[in-house]
C-alpha cells in the first residue's frame, strides 16, 4: 500500500491508448500531491500539472505548447495566455486558459468579453473544462471522468480552425502546381533570350555583378533561375512581412527586378502567376496572425522550405533546404559570445568586434544576433556605442 499511487477517480479507460491512461492518472496524482505539499488549491500551483497532460496530447498532432503567451485580441487590445498551441509552421493552433477557485462559467464569459477568440480554445480549473470550437461550445466535462477528459483533449488537439484548413489546402495546391508554373517561366526566359535585347543586357549586366561579387563561375542559367526563384518568391516576402519597400531594398533583389521588369508586368505577371495567388492570398493572411518578428521569421523559413521542396525537389534533397531549428541558432549564438568574453574579454557590441555570417540565405543569423545583443544590452542597461553597420558582414549564399 505504501508505494501505490493515490486518487479517487472514475477511470473507466474506455478507447483510451494506455500512454494516455497512464499520464491522465499521472496528472491526478500529481495535482493532489501539488495540494497536498503547497497547501493551496490555485492556478499557479496546479497548472503547470495540467500543462504536461496537454503536451502529451499536442505531441500526437505535432503541436508545440508554449506558455505565457502574448498576443493581440479581436478587440486589438493585448491578452495573455496560459498556452498556446503552435503547428510546425509556427501558427496558432488553439489556445489553453487555466483557472482555480473561481466561477469558470463567469471567468469564461470575462475573456471572451475581453477579446479572447472561440476558435478552439480550452478553459479548465482543475474541476472542470470547457472547450469552443468555431465560436461554439462544444463540450464541457468533468475533469475527474478520465474517458471524458481524454475524448475533450483529444477533439482540442484534433481541429483545425477553417483558416488552417484553408492554409494546408492552398500549400498542397502550390506543390502541385509550381512545376508548371516555373516550366512556364522558363519557356518566357527562353523566349526573352531570343526576341528581347533589353532583357539579354540587363541580365548580362546582373551576371556581371553576381560574377564579381559572388562567385566568378556563376553561369547565365544560374541566373535565370535566380530570376525565377525571385518571381515566385517575391509576394511571399512581401506577404509575410508586409513591406514591398523592404524587400525592393535589398542589394539582389533591386537588381533581378531590372531584370524582370523588361518583361515579366502587367497582364503578363497576372496571368502566369494566377494559379498560386491563392497561395500567396493564404501566406499573407497567416502572417497577420503573427505578433513578433520572430515568429514572421520562423514562418518565412518554414514558408521558404516549402517552396524549394516544389520548386526544386531534387535540389531540395541533395542540398539539404531545411534551415536550422530557431534554438540552435540561439545556443550557437551563445556560445561564441561566451568564447569571446573567457578568451578575448569582449562582448559583440565592443569597439573592435567585427561580425562575418559567411552564409546568409533568410538572413536567420544576423537578426537572430542582433536582437540578442539589443535583448542583453537592455538587461544590463548599457548603450549600444559600438555597433555601426559596418561591423556586421554578410556573404549572400544563393540556392543554385
Amino acid at each position: 500500500m505504501r508505494n501505490r499511487p493515490i486518487h479517487f477517480y472514475r477511470v473507466v479507460h474506455q478507447n483510451i491508448d494506455n500512454m494516455s491512461i497512464a499520464l491522465i492518472n499521472q496528472y491526478y496524482n500529481e495535482k493532489l500531491k501539488l495540494r497536498s505539499l503547497s497547501k493551496q488549491n490555485s492556478e499557479s500551483v496546479l497548472r503547470r500539472a495540467f500543462c504536461r497532460l496537454l503536451e502529451h496530447y499536442a505531441h500526437k498532432k505535432n503541436l508545440t505548447v508554449l506558455e505565457e503567451m502574448t498576443h493581440k485580441s479581436v478587440l486589438n487590445t493585448s491578452i495573455r495566455f496560459d498556452g498556446v498551441l503552435k503547428n510546425d509552421m509556427g501558427l496558432d493552433f488553439g489556445f489553453w486558459e487555466a483557472k482555480a477557485n473561481v466561477d469558470l462559467e463567469d471567468e469564461i464569459r470575462k475573456k471572451f468579453n475581453k477579446g479572447y477568440p472561440k476558435s478552439n480554445i480550452l478553459f479548465e480549473d482543475g474541476v472542470k473544462a470547457v472547450l469552443y470550437q468555431n465560436g461554439e461550445r462544444v463540450s464541457a466535462v468533468v475533469i475527474t471522468d478520465a474517458d471524458s477528459l481524454h475524448h475533450l483533449l483529444e477533439t482540442f488537439v484534433g481541429f483545425e480552425t477553417p483558416e488552417l484548413k484553408s492554409f494546408h489546402e492552398a500549400v498542397n495546391n502550390f506543390k502541385k502546381d509550381v512545376p508548371e508554373i516555373v516550366d512556364v517561366l522558363r519557356g518566357m526566359i527562353a523566349e526573352q533570350n531570343i526576341n528581347n535585347p533589353t532583357f539579354k543586357l540587363s541580365r548580362d549586366n546582373f551576371l556581371d555583378i553576381c560574377r564579381d561579387a559572388i562567385n566568378p563561375e556563376i553561369k547565365v542559367e544560374d541566373v535565370n533561375e535566380m530570376l525565377i526563384q525571385h518571381i515566385l518568391t517575391e509576394q511571399i516576402f512581401i506577404s509575410v512581412f508586409n513591406d514591398d519597400q523592404f524587400i525592393k531594398e535589398n542589394n539582389i533583389a533591386r537588381e533581378l527586378y531590372k531584370v524582370e521588369e523588361t518583361f515579366f508586368t502587367g497582364n503578363v505577371k497576372r496571368t502566369a502567376l494566377d494559379k498560386i495567388k491563392n497561395y500567396y492570398e493564404v501566406i499573407a493572411a497567416s502572417a497577420k496572425t503573427l505578433n513578433a518578428h520572430t515568429e514572421k521569421q520562423f514562418f518565412l523559413k518554414k514558408v521558404y522550405e516549402n517552396f524549394y521542396k516544389a520548386y526544386n525537389p531534387k535540389g531540395a534533397d541533395k542540398l539539404g533546404i531545411v534551415y536550422t531549428p530557431n534554438e540552435i541558432v540561439e545556443f550557437q549564438i551563445q556560445g561564441v559570445e561566451y568564447l569571446l568574453e573567457k578568451h578575448f574579454g569582449k562582448t559583440f557590441s565592443d569597439k573592435g568586434v567585427d561580425i562575418l555570417d559567411p552564409a546568409t540565405g533568410t538572413g536567420t543569423y544576423i537578426c537572430d544576433l542582433i536582437e540578442h545583443i539589443a535583448r542583453t544590452l537592455c538587461l544590463t542597461n548599457t548603450k549600444m556605442k559600438y555597433m555601426p553597420t559596418k561591423s556586421l558582414f554578410c556573404l549572400i549564399t544563393l540556392p543554385i
